[in-house]
């Protein structure tokens, strides 16, 4: 049923999540399955359903969209059957967003052009000493890595049933830390607007923070785990995005490097000579490339607002750790 490969193992809690899961799964498979079934497939155990969803996280950030492929078809049956379980809702509402990243790579696949060939030496022709200087094109997007792509999947699509109870918060919290409203949806993205969402890696919350990214923004990842409260994830969130944009001078870069990684995007950057998303976009990981646009699509189709030309945000934004460690401080410039 699922295919797994090794790959680091996730968090004790996750661990241990999933093993209730699977134990419950188990006990129906053996009850209710009928003896064809039985005798076709083997039900994973925890560790195979672990490292299957820890590879795939794998894939999203260090894989090629051939990869990336590859697992639809089993995340597709993963997540049916996280939805069947109690408790299992939190890492299906991680893995249902990524799902579409997995579906939508086939398309990326096919519409790469095919590396240029070399013209075939005239006779009596040497090869050339010097490489013939290549001409920069602008770029050209297209599919699943174009906004377009994922505002016509969007169209129609509900909103997250705990949209309504959860984005006037959150927009309040935003308003509050200098940020545009709009980028709460980013919530959508990230988690399915589950405020219990967790990811094979350690990830939790609304906006999915990873502990040390948490703990930087002055949330606290012991019990109680405040990655889990609505409230106080956005307002990391919200000052994460404050201080990326603060960075990077731009929306989609900023989004870049809440999914990629600051460092990432800032060496591609330099290594490029580059200064805008689009001309970047191709070099950072699979996922990323297809995360921009569907995060800017998201924020058009639920709100109007084109991401790309909403304001910088106002003020300034100071950030330090808890007391007890080591203190940071985040500054940005006011407007």
């Amino acid at each position: 049923m699922i295919v797994a490969g090794a790959t680091a193992g996730p968090s004790a809690a996750q661990t241990g999540v999933l093993e209730d899961l699977v134990e419950t799964g188990r006990a129906l498979f053996e009850t209710y399955a009928p003896d064809d079934v039985k005798a076709e497939y083997e039900f994973p155990d925890a560790a195979a359903v672990e490292r299957f969803l820890a590879d795939v996280e794998t894939a999203l950030d260090e894989g090629s969209f051939e990869q990336l492929a590859a697992y639809a078809d089993e995340a597709r049956v993963a997540l049916r059957w996280l939805r069947m379980f109690e408790g299992g809702e939190d890492v299906a509402d991680w893995l249902a967003p990524r799902l579409e990243f997995l579906e939508a790579a086939p398309a990326v696949v096919s519409l790469e052009p095919p590396p240029p060939r070399a013209r075939p030496l005239r006779p009596g022709e040497t090869p050339s000493a010097k490489p013939p200087v290549a001409t920069v094109q602008p770029p050209t997007v297209t599919g699943p890595r174009s906004k377009a792509h994922w505002q016509g999947r969007l169209a129609g699509r509900a909103a997250p049933a705990r949209a309504g109870q959860l984005v006037p918060e959150l927009q309040r919290i935003f308003r509050e830390e200098g940020v545009p409203p709009e980028w709460v949806w980013l919530a959508e993205v990230e988690s399915s607007m589950n405020p219990k969402a967790r990811s094979p890696a350690g990830a939790v919350g609304l906006f999915q923070f990873m502990p040390a990214t948490a703990e930087r923004f002055g949330l606290r990842i012991s019990w109680p785990d405040e990655r889990l409260d609505p409230a106080k994830s956005a307002r990391a969130a919200a000052q994460y995005l404050h201080f990326l944009h603060g960075r990077f001078q731009s929306w989609p870069l900023a989004l870049a490097a809440y999914n990629a990684g600051e460092g990432r995007v800032g060496r591609t950057l330099q290594s490029r000579s580059a200064k805008t998303f689009a001309e970047i976009q191709s070099a950072l990981p699979a996922e990323t490339q297809l995360y921009v646009p569907k995060v800017l699509a998201t924020v058009e189709v639920r709100t109007g607002a084109d991401g790309e030309r909403l304001p910088p945000p106002r003020g300034r934004v100071s950030v330090f750790r808890r007391p007890g460690s080591a203190a940071i401080a985040v500054g940005i410039a006011s407007r």
